[in-house]
């Protein structure tokens, strides 16, 4: 089985040599076919749903933006007043988001790095959001990613995964039967019970338990979020 650390190297190369000006089109305004204008719409709505599960008003809270891309979301959480820390393994994705925002007054609030969303050197946070960031791991290494997050969030973790479903499920093997050089790493279907049952088990997240879920499937997009909310108090939570 792929490595959390393999996996994410495969991901670095993906988005800053293979689908740059695709990734580029599809996160602007700019005109896309059909089959990405799905995607498009179902990124959007995802990512309006997440944010509908932060606070409205983010004052004084620092946000992790997981997995940030070109910044759509950490600009979103900085105008609710958020300190947002927006990560992400691709140095060309975190060049264009700082390209597109430069202008942006909220965008002061925005601390772009490139790396990984696990570094503990990133600190603590009130909330972490990470968007069809996980969607490319197995089960175990989400859960593994959770709890690392855990670690250093005292309110909220709200993530995505790819729901298994009998055509997700058949398209992750028939990637793994056909490999291609310019596909992007699989997209690895999850089932809902199995993540509930290991987040469960996991002792780092015993202060912790999976809340709201909402689905999203929009022609080409079909991700699942989860909110992973604090149920005991944790270091610096009062």
């Amino acid at each position: 089985m792929t490595s959390y650390a393999t996996r994410r190297s495969q991901l670095t190369t993906y988005f800053d040599r293979t689908a740059v000006d695709a990734w580029a089109r599809l996160t602007s305004d700019a005109p896309v076919s059909k089959i990405r204008a799905t995607v498009r719409a179902g990124r959007d709505a995802m990512r309006a749903n997440l944010l509908s599960w932060l606070p409205e008003d983010l004052t004084g809270r620092r946000v992790l933006d997981a997995g940030c891309g070109t910044g759509a979301l950490s600009i979103e959480a900085a105008r609710r007043g958020a300190e947002v820390v927006a990560i992400d393994v691709s140095p060309t994705l975190v060049g264009l988001a700082r390209e597109r925002l430069a202008e942006v007054p909220e965008a002061a609030r925005i601390d772009f790095r490139v790396g990984d969303m696990l570094d503990p050197w990133l600190g603590r946070f009130d909330h972490v959001v990470a968007m069809d960031s996980l969607i490319h791991y197995a089960t175990p290494d989400i859960v593994r990613a959770l709890a690392e997050l855990s670690l250093r969030t005292d309110g909220s973790v709200v993530f995505t995964v790819a729901p298994r479903t009998p055509l997700l499920t058949l398209m992750h093997w028939a990637g793994r039967a056909f490999p291609r050089a310019d596909r992007a790493p699989a997209i690895v279907p999850v089932a809902e019970r199995t993540l509930r049952r290991r987040v469960a088990a996991e002792p780092v997240l015993s202060g912790f338990g999976l809340a709201r879920t909402h689905r999203v499937n929009s022609g080409f997009y079909l991700s699942q979020a989860f909110e992973l909310t604090r149920t005991s108090p944790g270091r610096g939570t009062p």
